[in-house]
């Protein structure tokens, strides 16, 4: 099975106004082949109010997407209620036990963490970053919010590339998307 490494996203929240979430572009195929770079893995879903990223497999992801949408429409918006119920029914359902993805979703006022082991975590700081670049755009959003006023939006992008400069799996094609 050919194995695609598909992304580094990352989500920051200052303040009550300046939430942000952005995503390289790159989807990599395997070890050595870059198959799109400039793939968008951040959109704005529930009547613009929600912003969503996702990391892992593309399909699954979209998959994952419209399915949390959905549960947004069954809880009239309430993110936290959407993601549990979410988590629960990607936890539970067979087919969804398959996919294999994770996503972050903020509105005003939160940003989460799901994944398919059921787990719907707030970050304790105002940043969380995930996918292969993570671990590095997560350390630059560390510094970068704790040492500078820099927005949220500066914050992902300057994150992101701080990760592409590292990571063989993240490019510098980046897409941002605001509350």
């Amino acid at each position: 099975m050919i194995e695609f490494h598909a992304t580094t996203i990352v989500a920051v929240k200052r303040g009550e106004n300046d939430i942000c979430i952005g995503g390289d572009g790159q989807v990599t195929m395997g070890e050595k082949t870059i198959m799109k770079s400039k793939a968008k893995k951040v959109r704005k879903i529930y009547k613009n109010s929600v912003i969503t990223g996702f990391a892992g497999s593309v399909s699954d992801a979209f998959a994952l997407t419209e399915k949390f949408e959905k549960k947004l429409d069954e809880h009239s918006g309430n993110l936290k209620k959407a993601a549990v119920s979410l988590a629960q029914n990607w936890r539970s359902d067979k087919a969804m036990r398959n996919l294999e993805a994770l996503m972050i979703a903020a509105d005003k006022e939160s940003m989460l963490l799901i994944s398919g082991n059921g787990e719907v975590i707030e970050p304790d700081q105002n940043f969380i970053a995930i996918g292969s670049g993570g671990n590095y755009a997560y350390a630059a959003a560390s510094a970068l919010f704790n040492n500078t006023q820099m927005s949220a939006e500066e914050i992902v992008r300057e994150s992101l590339r701080i990760a592409a400069s590292i990571c063989v799996y993240t490019n510098d094609n980046i897409s941002v998307e605001k509350l």
